[in-house]
């Protein structure tokens, strides 16, 4: 108490030294305000300075910058880099000394934006690990803030592997290295893909030296492609061909697998140099036929689902990866090979009779037309010799006509057995493709499968009566068909024809005749055998003519030979009679003259018929 009144009683005593125990309460305070500010930084606004985290909250980052107060920077301007702590280094722009809460105002995106530019060509010259922001999306890949830059991240420089979503990186923060700068339209690009190539590249070393033939590893599908399936094997991918995902049809890799998927597969083959790794899902279970039933035979019957159509046949699968083959030929009795496509589609469900199995081969054919009874097995009973019916016209050909009488039963009608009388060049002047014919059975050939038909053969032959009715010499009236170099066709009847030869077929005047006109025609020469009629019209008239000359000659003669008898007798005469007899000779002249004129008469009458 004592001591308290004394210190009192000091009228030069600094209690404010003494309660803060300065040990310095008699020095002058301007001196120590002096002595405090030499302490501190002299802080210029404008100026980009360093300073030291010294909090971090929710709201706000408070830096130290050496001056008297500290700075107060809100925590979005450090959303590119999540880490911040106490302690960091970190670059600020001063704005001012102090605001009207008399603090110190900071800013580090302004300090960020002043050196970004050169920090970015410093990164892209020095091949450096940055921090960035990815803000949004935008086409074809990301905007990444980069020291204050909007830098562009393309779609293909996220991640080495491809990336189905762009949304869930944004508004994360994520390590880049620049890997392009445009330095006249100031234009960054930059890439986080190119981080992780260089650690993957290392682990593919490792894997590749690590990998075996038949060694079975776990990986994830990453890709799914229409030719196969992309896995990755931790590091380094591989290619499951389409052809080795299952031992069964695979008409996309979509039925056998799914996206992100994870499946054991084995190594077939890889290529170190290239990078390549061929890999097989199937080959992780036993082949199909090593499973098939050992008791199944040639003449089983199978049921199975249609995988693959062709013009030739179809491919059936009676088991997963065990297929057997139905040839068109196997699919109907018919000899008329046909589409396949006519029988059944893809997704059919058939039953097939086994044909071939060769298990060593792994190959099966299958039949379907087995499943009823063959046709031909009992076509002596069901069509023999001198059966009429009636065929469809399936095909022609120069020599004849194939038609069917029913399914699998063909048969031929050769041209010749068409008609009985008009002569046939092509079967398409007789019928029509798909037509229906009458036709009886000649002759089977059950070995070939043919059977020969005939049509004409349902009629009598008519040249029986022909042979009667167009005997030789016999002169009939007939029209002219078709008219060529070497004569003309003439029809004698409704179902009969012969031929002129172009020798016979001149006309009495000399002219030739044409197509249309009807003359009389006199049958030189018929041959039932061949059902030839050779005819002239040049006889018709010729022979008549031929037969008036004869006859104008034997009267000729006749009435000469008259004249020497009488000429005979009249010598004799002369030698008995005597000048008495003179008015005899004058009688016998008159009726000499007399037959001169008549014979005369004749033949002007003749003359004027034929002008």
């Amino acid at each position: 108490m004592e001591e308290v009144k004394n210190v009192v009683a000091n009228e030069n005593f600094d209690w404010n030294a003494f309660e803060n125990d300065l040990g310095v309460y008699d020095q002058d305070k301007a001196q120590i305000t002096e002595a405090y500010d030499k302490t501190l930084s002299n802080v210029n606004v404008g100026e980009v300075v360093e300073g030291t985290v010294t909090g971090v909250n929710k709201r706000e980052v408070i830096v130290n910058v050496g001056y008297k107060s500290e700075g107060i920077i809100p925590v979005s301007e450090f959303r590119y880099n999540p880490d911040l702590k106490v302690g960091d280094k970190i670059e600020v722009y001063v704005e001012s000394a102090e605001d009207k809460n008399g603090q110190l105002a900071l800013s580090h995106k302004k300090a960020r934006q002043l050196k970004s530019w050169d920090r970015v060509n410093e990164a892209l010259e020095k091949d450096e690990i940055i921090k960035g922001y990815i803000k949004c999306r935008t086409k074809g890949g990301m905007i990444v803030d980069v020291f204050g830059i909007e830098a562009f991240l393309p779609g293909s420089q996220i991640d080495v592997k491809p990336i189905r979503d762009y949304d869930v990186y944004v508004d994360k923060t994520m390590e880049f290295k620049v890997v392009k700068i445009n330095q006249e339209f100031r234009n960054v690009v930059v890439s986080h893909k190119a981080l992780i190539e260089a650690e993957l590249e290392a682990q593919k070393q490792v894997i590749m030296s690590k990998l075996e033939k038949g060694q079975i590893l776990e990986g994830t599908v990453k890709n799914i492609t229409s030719y196969g399936v992309f896995v990755d094997l931790g590091g380094v991918d591989g290619l499951i061909h389409i052809t080795d995902l299952s031992w069964g049809r695979v008409n996309h890799p979509e039925e056998i697998v799914a996206l992100d998927q994870k499946i054991n597969v084995v190594i077939l083959d890889f290529d170190e140099a290239k990078k390549r790794i061929a890999l097989g899902l199937k080959q992780l279970t036993p082949h199909p036929w090593e499973a098939l039933d050992q008791t199944l035979k040639v003449g089983d019957k199978v049921k199975g689902r249609v995988v693959v159509m062709a013009d030739y046949g179809a491919f059936v699968e009676i088991a997963p990866g065990v297929e057997g083959l139905i040839h068109v030929s196997e699919m109907s009795w018919s000899q008329h090979l046909r589409s396949a496509q006519e029988f059944m589609k893809v997704g059919d469900e058939v039953e097939a009779v086994i044909l071939t199995l060769d298990r060593e081969e792994r190959k099966m054919s299958l039949g379907i037309k087995q499943l009823t009874p063959d046709p031909w097995e009992n076509i002596e009973v069901k069509y023999p010799v001198g059966t009429k019916t009636t065929a469809k016209v399936r095909n022609f050909t120069n020599f004849g006509v194939f038609v069917e009488i029913e399914e699998g039963i063909d048969g031929l009608i050769h041209i010749s057995d068409l008609s009985w009388t008009k002569k046939v060049k092509h079967p398409g002047e007789f019928t029509s493709v798909g037509a229906d014919i009458e036709v009886v059975v000649l002759e089977i050939d059950k070995e070939n499968r043919r059977l020969s038909l005939g049509h004409k053969q349902l009629e009598e032959n008519p040249w029986n009566e022909f042979e009667n009715q167009y005997s030789v010499d016999s002169i009939h009236e007939g029209t002219i068909t078709e008219m060529t170099d070497k004569g003309a066709v003439v029809a004698l009847g409704e179902n009969i024809e012969g031929f002129c030869p172009a020798r016979q077929l001149v006309k009495e005047d000399g002219t030739t005749p044409k197509t249309g006109d009807k003359l009389n025609f006199k049958i030189l020469e018929f041959s039932k055998a061949t059902k030839r009629i050779t005819l002239s019209h040049l006889r018709t008239y010729e022979e008549a003519k031929r037969a008036e000359i004869a006859a104008e000659k034997a009267e000729k003669r006749a009435a000469a030979d008259a004249t020497k008898s009488t000429v005979k007798k009249i010598n004799a005469s002369v030698e008995k009679t005597t000048l008495g007899d003179i008015a005899g000779l004058a009688a016998l002249k008159s009726a000499m003259e007399a037959a001169e004129a008549k014979s005369a008469k004749k033949a002007a009458a003749k003359k004027e018929d034929e002008e």
